[in-house]
């Protein structure tokens, strides 16, 4: 499927209200100013529907990424950013999706509870607000405990987006 050059992915993943879709926008900018031939899948949409398909073990997220990247496969890209909370640590089901080889740097994105809770607060209204940040609070503790030495940890705090995104790229080797 890959015609012989491997797959590259970043996986981007971190609690919610970290950050994870504005990094994925200006990794995607900076590397198009490179002129890097990349796509950017945001994982969280491929299996959103109620009930939940991940709750009933259904793979639809894996499915739809598999359907969606065969066909930017043979149309000649080879450059992926992902986006997922828990991308990092489902990288080895992600990847086995993608299929053919696949090079995979894992950056985990890390935000203290306050700076969560602010970036919540900006984007979240209604009634889900507390939920949100109680989920992204538990998603933090899992994410940092469940990750291993091999995932970047990027801290995103009094950071400017394309700082996070400079480094992350760095991280990747896509631009030199």
């Amino acid at each position: 499927m890959n015609g012989g050059d491997p797959t590259e992915v970043l996986f981007i993943g971190g609690r919610a209200g970290v950050g994870k879709s504005t990094v994925a926008l200006e990794v995607s900018q900076l590397l198009a100013r490179a002129d890097v031939r990349h796509a950017v899948i945001e994982g969280d949409n491929l299996d959103q529907a109620h009930p939940m398909p991940w709750r009933q073990g259904i793979d639809l997220a894996e499915r739809n990424l598999a359907a969606m990247w065969r066909n930017y496969r043979e149309i000649g890209w080879r450059r992926l950013v992902y986006t997922n909370t828990v991308s990092v640590l489902e990288a080895d089901v992600l990847a086995a999706a993608l299929g053919g080889e696949v090079r995979a740097t894992r950056v985990l994105l890390t935000a203290a509870d306050e700076t969560a809770r602010a970036r919540l607060a900006g984007r979240e209204i209604g009634s889900a607000f507390a939920e949100h940040v109680e989920r992204s609070i538990a998603a933090a503790r899992e994410l940092e405990a469940r990750a291993d030495a091999s995932v970047h940890r990027v801290a995103t705090d009094g950071r400017s987006v394309a700082e996070i995104a400079a480094e992350i790229i760095a991280l990747t080797g896509w631009c030199g």
